[in-house]
């Protein structure tokens, strides 16, 4: 409509966070409850007005991924968790690697 001032806000980069920011993504050990073998994990840690927080990813199988949320994202579902590690997780400048097929 012309002359229609009213403004939308742009959509929450993670819905129910102010501001939020993916800091550091490391990787460290983990062990899961029976499991026997030590494995290795990412753990995203996350600033926002509400305080901080980690989300930390655990592949179980080529099918099987965890996530397990820490400070502001304790108690958060799978598929919330899952949301937000998604569009907080730093991004790479660097083009993937590509193999040249040889003969």
């Amino acid at each position: 409509m012309a002359g229609d001032d009213t403004q939308t806000s742009p959509p929450d980069l993670v819905p129910g966070l102010t501001e939020p920011k993916g800091d550091l993504l490391e990787r460290f050990l983990i062990r899961t409850r029976g499991g026997s073998a030590t494995q290795s994990a990412w753990r995203l840690v996350v600033s926002c007005r509400q305080g901080q927080g980690a989300i930390i990813v655990v592949e179980a199988a080529t099918t099987e991924t965890y996530y397990r949320g820490e400070g502001v994202f304790l108690g958060w579902s799978q598929d919330r968790l899952a949301a937000a590690y998604q569009a907080l997780r730093p991004v790479s400048d660097e083009p993937d690697l590509q193999l040249n097929q040889l003969g």
